[in-house]
């Protein structure tokens, strides 16, 4: 598998004899963990995609680091001024003439505590900036990479799961940098200073001293190494449990209507379980290294002063020198207790980076041409030479040729699962054929700009979704820039008014996320009004009146009509009343055309269309019938 393509396979953790014992040990035997494969992407991978935004900031990252390796280099220096007032002050002789010379070390060491308080000072109002103009640069990146993915990429995931894998992207940049500013940078440059100044003043303690600081960095590392794959089975766990509350709570009234509350909470209480018991585990593996760090620290403390006191009793171990190393045990403690964290914190949040450098790094399915044609002015003849297409394995279009002319109604008729909607989404290019090609004014559309051709196109979809935003806003949505006057215009022709005028905020109410305050009639009342004031040549009815009262859908069939006079128009329909007046229906069945003709003529062939018409008829006959008694 290529990073062509999301691996959203999973596989089971290999389970070897160490984990299964440290499984035991923490009671956590029974716990089945698979973890997303991760091959797609590496850390390479995503320190390019940081790096892309980065390089904005040359003099930012400079001056950062700058100041941090600065303050650590200071800070290694300040010991040895401690080192030598304690041994001053351990010299034989009158007090008097040590005052001068200690109050001079002590100065000094103010100076350099202030160096270092002015170097953190900046550091943290520099990280601040950094990190906020980064975590904005990442969000907006990864939206404008993510939101042009094909809608064939957005029905495979949760909308929960993409959006925390956005969040996740900029906030883990931010996570790494806080590790490499405050953490790896210092803890680098004081091990390696410490190191280096002990071999000067004894090289036996530097040697227990590297010793030391090496089994710890080194235990830490392997030790966050191979929790990783638990770390990033975390993770996704966490993504699933956001994407099943996502997915319950966008479907709240289907819970509702369906009363299955108690199942829904279940399985969302299995999820939250599952997540627990994998960060309780997680946790106690921490909690089990940070005891062997403790260990280690009670060992070095032991064999400095026992190894000291030894050098002491023979006059080759100053008071200063047990000073010093003691202060670098402290400072080095301090860095390096939470070296495992460091390292977790760093895996982590690589682990959350990857989620959504998968995304990024995967080639968008619907591309723009490298050399591009552009409408002038569309005239709206639509071409379909060939078509073929499938959203699986089995065709759902195969061999669908038609050639529609300019200012022409057309409708597309047959039973479900016909191919009708995937015309329709061919045309706008939400996927490409797999074989054949579609022309518009004889120009492919894999030829146009997607914006220019979408823009040549107006869609007034079966189950229109709105935006959490007000009406006015909603509306403007089909012409961007449009002014107040025009989206009235279109609102009034698309009977929006009549809805509208009874609400307190009118234009600007709010209407819910996807519209959910609007009743299915009025939310595609909306839609016609943006159809009307795009105004596109090409019109694309998908059941633009299916959810219309029949008040309201007369008069829309008559602004339809309206709106259609001299445009080139495509009907999706499956009330055949509604496409009567059309020039032409063409007939599909299993993804072909099987018939095409006008209504009169269609009927004339007594085929499937005449074979429609006369269920849906014979549907409405009884009825009629016994309102009148018969």
């Amino acid at each position: 598998m290529t990073k062509k393509e999301i691996d959203t396979n999973t596989e089971e953790i290999q389970s070897g004899w160490f984990d299964r014992f440290i499984r035991w040990v923490l009671f956590a035997s029974d716990i089945k963990v698979r973890v997303p494969n991760t091959n797609l992407v590496d850390t390479n991978d995503v320190l390019k995609l940081y790096g892309g935004s980065l390089k904005k900031y040359p003099w930012s990252i400079f001056l950062i680091l700058s100041a941090a390796i600065v303050s650590s280099v200071v800070l290694v220096a300040i010991p040895l001024y401690y080192k030598e007032f304690f041994d001053t002050l351990s010299l034989p002789g009158a007090a008097d003439s040590f005052v001068g010379p200690l109050r001079d070390v002590v100065l000094f060491i103010l100076g350099l505590n202030l160096i270092v308080f002015l170097c953190r000072r900046f550091i943290s109002f520099g990280m601040q900036y950094l990190a906020s103009s980064m975590v904005g640069d990442l969000r907006t990146r990864a939206f404008s990479y993510l939101i042009d993915h094909s809608q064939r990429f957005f029905t495979g995931m949760f909308t929960g799961t993409l959006v925390q894998r956005v969040n996740r992207f900029a906030n883990s940049y931010d996570r790494l940098a806080d590790r490499v500013i405050y953490d790896i940078v210092p803890i680098v440059i004081q091990v390696v200073g410490v190191i280096w100044i002990l071999l000067d003043e004894h090289p036996a303690m530097a040697a227990i001293i590297l010793v030391w600081a090496t089994l710890f960095m080194l235990l830490n590392y392997v030790f966050a190494r191979w929790k990783l794959k638990y770390d990033i089975a975390s993770v996704a766990q966490d993504s699933k449990t956001s994407g099943v509350l996502a997915d319950i709570i966008t479907n709240q009234p289907t819970v509702d209507a369906h009363g299955s509350h108690r199942q829904e909470k279940t399985r969302y209480g299995n999820e939250v379980r599952i997540q627990a018991r994998m960060t309780r585990f997680r946790w106690n593996l921490s909690e089990s290294m940070e005891t062997v760090q403790a260990l280690l620290i009670v060992l070095v403390e032991f064999a400095v002063f026992y190894y000291g006191i030894n050098l002491w009793a023979k006059g080759e171990f100053s008071i200063g020198m047990f000073v010093l190393i003691q202060t670098y045990i402290f400072r080095l403690t301090a860095q390096l207790w939470s070296f495992s964290r460091i390292i977790r914190d760093i895996y982590e949040s690589f682990a959350d980076a990857k989620e959504m450098a998968e995304i990024i790094l995967l080639p968008h399915e619907i591309t723009e041409p490298p050399v591009a044609d552009s409408f002038r002015q569309v005239s709206g003849s639509i071409t379909f030479d060939s078509v073929s297409f499938g959203y699986q394995d089995e065709a759902t279009v195969s061999n669908f040729s038609t050639k529609i002319k300019v200012g022409e109604r057309v409708a597309l008729v047959g039973p479900s699962g016909a191919g009708k909607s995937t015309i329709m989404k061919l045309l706008f290019r939400f996927y490409d054929p797999t074989s054949g090609g579609i022309l518009i004014d004889g120009v492919s559309l894999r030829k146009l700009p997607i914006a220019d051709l979408r823009l040549a196109l107006s869609l007034v979809p079966q189950d229109p979704l709105l935006f959490h935003r007000s009406l006015m806003e909603n509306i403007r949505y089909g012409k961007p820039g449009a002014t107040d006057e025009e989206v009235i215009a279109a609102a009034r022709l698309a009977h929006c008014e009549e809805f509208i005028e009874r609400l307190s905020a009118k234009y600007e109410t709010l209407v819910g996320e996807r519209g959910i305050k609007l009743s299915g009639g009025e939310r595609q009342r909306v839609a016609l009004a943006r159809a009307f004031l795009r105004n596109a040549p090409i019109i694309v009815l998908d059941e633009a009146t299916s959810s219309l009262d029949s008040e309201s859908e007369r008069h829309i069939q008559e602004a339809l009509l309206v709106l259609m006079k001299g445009r080139t128009t495509l009907v999706i329909a499956h009330r055949l009343s509604t496409i009567r007046s059309m020039d032409r229906i063409i007939v599909m069945d299993k993804g072909q055309i099987i018939e095409d003709g006008s209504h009169d003529e269609l009927l004339e062939k007594k085929g499937m269309y005449a074979h429609l018409w006369s269920l849906q008829q014979g549907g409405f006959i009884p009825s009629e019938a016994a309102e009148n008694g018969g």
